[in-house]
């Protein structure tokens, strides 16, 4: 395996962080999970350019287990197989303190060693990699940005064990009110907005707007738009720790779940997605407002596609109570011109940067698997020259579009099942693996009864 590269002066990623954070004793060595979930090994420091050069030995079925962190063996994966190791590997720019643990305290993202394009592959981010070089095959590189939602939450909960909004800071109330764009709300929460930026800006994870949301102590983050898709999945992965460890030094905490309050606004995960020639053009760009013929095509596949991608834009069952009429969700796959209630939305602005937004997925889906869905959605749009039919203007897109969407955990595992267009471009065995693990997850959340089911039927 190879070691690290020296830059000019004949430093290393590990020279120059270990000369700038002299006082580090530890290092999370982070694996992000098929759930999205951070996982991995907290190592010495003395340890730290041996992982560079040689990497960390995990058992590869972390990639594969479920939301509660239970081993469910899937297609034969842990268990039947002996639970055998594999290599995990830093991946470059990602070595960077971790503040809110204190100056003793890093980390640095790894990724699993696998072969290309084997159909034994498990971890999300080499499937990632498998879609990016199939654009960079046909010259294209896509420049994708993320924004995440996400609510703040008290620690302690309601007397029946639901989520409650935090007190608003320097007060004796809670925060009750939708204030959407609401200053006085960024100004209650400054002191954690403010801490989640500087700690963004020492994990070199480039955030840029912040927003109240349309629920009480909602909110977003915008990160900036990254010419390496796998960069922006693993500042989004990354990103998702950061808000969580923000949260708990702010005596609150911080949570993606799609719906955490059946009567509020749930949480999503928007994509822009522009793409870019050999010489850097954008090829969305040309016709004005209304882009290219290659940004049509790319809407159609994305449409087209978004049925059997449902299960990953949707991984839990909390996310299908987002889509809902006139809460800027979609309920088909429809889109349109600067019009929120779409799946796919051309936002206004300059023609160079012209791009499109999928607005479909929940907060808690996993980046790499998402960007993944995505793209090859674009890609089928652009290798088959589709057109995606009127844009929506003004009406409410409930049943207009190509398509109702699948808006059941089970429809949309059952539209994997059948995809035609993600298995082009993804392995299909991943696919298939994929679709079975969230199967059995599901199988076992139904199995355990909840308060309602006492109240209806007990």
């Amino acid at each position: 395996m190879a070691g690290e590269k020296p830059n000019e002066d004949g430093l290393t990623e590990v020279d120059l962080f270990l000369q700038r954070y002299p006082d580090t004793r530890f290092i999370d060595a982070v694996l992000i999970d098929m759930c999205g979930i951070a996982r991995g090994k907290r190592i010495p420091v003395s340890e730290l350019p041996t992982l560079f050069t040689q990497g960390l030995s995990v058992t590869a079925s972390l990639y594969a287990l479920d939301a509660t962190g239970d081993q469910l063996d899937i297609m034969g994966r842990g268990f039947s197989d002996g639970d055998p190791d594999g290599t995990a590997i830093p991946v470059p720019g990602t070595l960077a303190p971790m503040p809110w643990a204190g100056s003793e305290h890093g980390q640095v993202l790894l990724h699993l060693d696998e072969q290309p394009g084997s159909a034994e592959m498990i971890d999300p981010r080499n499937i990632l990699a498998t879609v990016v070089a199939a654009f960079s095959a046909r010259g294209l590189t896509p420049v994708v940005a993320c924004e995440l939602e996400f609510y703040l939450i008290d620690r302690i909960r309601t007397a029946n064990g639901h989520p409650q909004p935090p007190p608003l800071p320097g007060t004796d109330r809670r925060d009750r009110l939708n204030q959407v764009y609401s200053f006085d709300t960024l100004d209650y929460f400054r002191d954690f907005l403010d801490r989640l930026q500087e700690w963004a800006e020492m994990q070199a994870i480039p955030t840029s707007a912040a927003s109240a949301e349309f629920a009480p102590a909602q909110f977003e983050v915008n990160l900036e738009h990254q010419s390496s898709a796998l960069r922006a999945a693993d500042h989004a992965a990354l990103f998702r720790r950061l808000v969580k460890s923000a949260a708990i030094h702010n005596e609150m905490e911080a949570t993606f779940h799609p719906k955490p309050y059946p009567e509020q606004a749930g949480s999503g995960f928007h994509v822009h997605i522009s793409l870019l020639d050999k010489a850097g053009r954008n090829i969305f760009a040309g016709q004005g407002e209304k882009g290219s013929d290659a940004l049509r095509h790319a809407i159609a596949g994305l449409c087209a596609a978004l049925p059997e991608t449902m299960a990953i834009c949707v991984p839990n069952v909390g996310g299908f109570r987002r889509f809902e009429p006139d809460l800027f969700v979609p309920l088909s796959a429809c889109w349109g011109y600067n019009n929120r209630s779409v799946a796919v939305r051309v936002p206004p602005g300059p023609d160079t940067a012209r791009r499109l937004e999928h607005r479909v997925a929940c907060a808690d889906a996993n980046p790499y698997l998402l960007l993944a869905a995505l793209l090859a959605g674009i890609l089928y749009g652009l290798d088959a020259q589709l057109d995606p039919g009127p844009d929506i203007t003004g009406r409410r897109p409930g049943s207009a579009g190509s398509g109702k969407l699948p808006l059941t955990p089970w429809d949309a595992l059952s539209a994997l099942d059948r995809a035609t267009i993600l298995p082009r471009y993804l392995p299909q065995a991943y696919l298939g693996f994929y679709a079975e693990a969230k199967r059995r997850e599901l199988e076992k959340f139904i199995k355990a009864p909840g308060v309602r089911e006492y109240a209806w039927y007990l």
